[in-house]
């Protein structure tokens, strides 16, 4: 059976383990509203499973020790954040201490490894909390097979997606990933 080939999104020959700042944006498969809702003044109120989104989102840093979280935000249907990757820092520190047996690799983990970790984690919690606490079903995928990511090139372009992940609540209703879910 021919199956049609999917289209990569990512930038063609670009090293996704690389030191550097990457955008990324993950949406709920249909663009279900799982996460919380904006309230009338734009801010985001998450309920139990946004906080189960937040919490795996801080886990990131302590299951990949080269990354830093920076700006982020859970939004009723998808989730922002910031990550930077910073492998000079970590291959410094463990130099300097001497902490590593001279066997032992450190592992580079890619956007895409840390993002599919994010998912499978955030999948299974769900499910748990869809059995036991009544959580909101999803049908075959909580999350997009995908996800959306940006290659931040410069300080201005961190900037500006900052501003925009911390205003994302205030414009929900012109948002592209916007559902009137109640």
């Amino acid at each position: 059976m021919n199956f049609p080939k999917r289209k990569s999104i990512r930038l063609q020959g670009y090293d996704y383990s690389q030191s550097g700042f990457y955008f990324i944006t993950i949406c709920t498969q249909n663009h279900l509203c799982l996460f919380g809702e904006i309230d009338k003044n734009g801010s985001m109120k998450r309920n139990p499973a946004g906080d189960m989104i937040e919490k795996w989102w801080h886990e990131l840093d302590h299951k990949y020790p080269p990354v830093f979280l920076h700006d982020h935000i859970v939004m009723p249907n998808h989730f922002h954040g910031i990550i930077q990757l910073n492998h000079s820092n970590e291959l410094a520190e463990h130099d300097a201490y001497s902490t590593i047996k001279p066997t032992t690799s450190l592992e580079i983990p890619s956007i895409s490894t840390m993002v599919g970790w994010f998912k499978t984690m955030t999948v299974n919690e769900y499910i748990r909390n869809v059995k036991s606490n009544n959580w909101r079903p999803f049908r075959n995928r909580l999350w997009q097979r995908n996800y959306y990511e940006h290659v931040i090139r410069d300080e201005d372009a961190w900037l500006e997606i900052s501003e925009y992940i911390r205003t994302n609540p205030l414009r929900w209703v012109d948002d592209k990933y916007y559902r009137n879910a109640k």
